[in-house]
């Protein structure tokens, strides 16, 4: 039983300010006896870390973090630590990942897992090496309404999945610029963004066998050295096909909206609606068999970082295993390399799968 508070530290603030604060919010809620039987709090932020030295002062002194740090290094060397979650540009993962895990720390790595399929490899086996618990950050399997949808298929309500699809539709104009991290060259928008798309699809209908895509390179130009917009088209087992579109340039709100077509029924859901649509055949009986729509309410919260840390605390403190697990996150970027070098060469390629 955990007689003391988890402590938990965040390196990288520019998105890490969303994990502090659902960290936060979930720990209003989480609580357990210290060795005296007095209530304490299950977790809490203890350290923060940011190479911006006043973004880091200013985010500990209005969110009350006793511990804040320039270098990670020096974070981690911390034996009161706990937890990492490592929040930084997809190219320095690695690194962060493998010096936490050594230094004893249990980590939660934002997605992509990383860039490369060296990284990758590299981080599974710091990962089989360690004693310590190690989760990737795929969101979206922590969206309300995606979670809903999955419960509604995996219900069989609307018969044996046939199609899926889903987007990842988000203007990029204000955060990028050239030089910045996000265009380097090492990197693309399929596994940057719409590792999103590509991860919440292999939730729900599992690892791909074969895509085929295409991309093109006209709004940013002049920004980044790589395409901007990409479709593809996938083929999933049980003879379930599939359609991905990734824009990270795309002149409208952003969404990832998408739909799930069954034999009996379909689904479209996206992650910033109060409802989402299903359609299912014999509703009412004696209409006929007419498929009729209803709107079923959900919650709004695309970035749900408080019950993605709910679930790793409990990982942690009850011994369970890890969904999104490393391999689960080297898997998505193995499916998003092979779109983008389907996009590439012209030709379909089947991913190169990890375990």
């Amino acid at each position: 039983m955990l007689t003391k508070t988890l402590n938990v530290g965040i390196i990288g603030l520019s998105m890490g300010l969303h994990h502090v604060r659902g960290i936060k919010k979930a720990a209003a809620s989480h609580f357990t006896l210290d060795a005296d039987g007095h209530k304490i709090p299950a977790f809490a932020v203890y350290s923060i870390c940011d190479i911006n030295q006043h973004l880091a002062e200013e985010v500990g002194r209005e969110e009350s973090i006793p511990h804040v740090y320039t270098d990670y290094k020096d974070m981690i060397a911390d034996p009161a630590l706990d937890v990492v979650i490592v929040v930084t540009p997809d190219q320095l993962h690695r690194e962060m990942v493998e010096n936490s895990l050594a230094a004893g720390k249990h980590v939660l790595c934002e997605k992509p897992l990383a860039i490369t399929r060296e990284d990758c490899e590299a981080i599974a086996a710091a990962v089989e090496k360690s004693d310590r618990k190690f989760m990737v950050g795929q969101i979206c399997r922590y969206t309300p309404s995606f979670r809903h949808a999955k419960e509604i298929i995996e219900s069989g309500a609307i018969g044996e999945l046939t199609f899926v699809e889903s987007e990842y539709a988000h203007d990029y104009s204000h955060i990028y610029a050239a030089g910045s991290w996000r265009s380097d060259p090492a990197r693309n928008g399929v596994v940057g963004g719409g590792c999103h798309a590509v991860d919440l699809l292999r939730w729900i209908a599992g690892d791909p066998e074969e895509v085929m895509a295409y991309g093109t390179h006209k709004t940013f130009a002049d920004v980044t050295p790589y395409d901007d917009t990409h479709i593809a088209v996938l083929k999933f087992p049980n003879n379930v096909i599939g359609k991905v579109f990734i824009s990270i340039s795309c002149k409208r709100d952003y969404t990832m909206r998408s739909v799930f077509y069954g034999t009996k029924g379909t689904i479209i859901v996206d992650n910033t609606s109060p409802t989402m649509t299903v359609f299912k055949e014999d509703l009412f009986p004696g209409m006929n068999k007419e498929t009729m729509p209803i709107e079923v309410p959900v919650e709004v919260n695309n970035h749900n970082t408080a019950g993605e840390f709910r679930e790793f605390f409990d990982i942690i403190v009850n011994d369970k295993p890890v969904e999104t697990t490393v391999y689960e996150g080297a898997n998505t970027v193995a499916t998003c390399m092979a779109i983008y070098e389907s996009a590439a060469t012209g030709k379909p390629v089947k991913p190169k799968l990890f375990k």
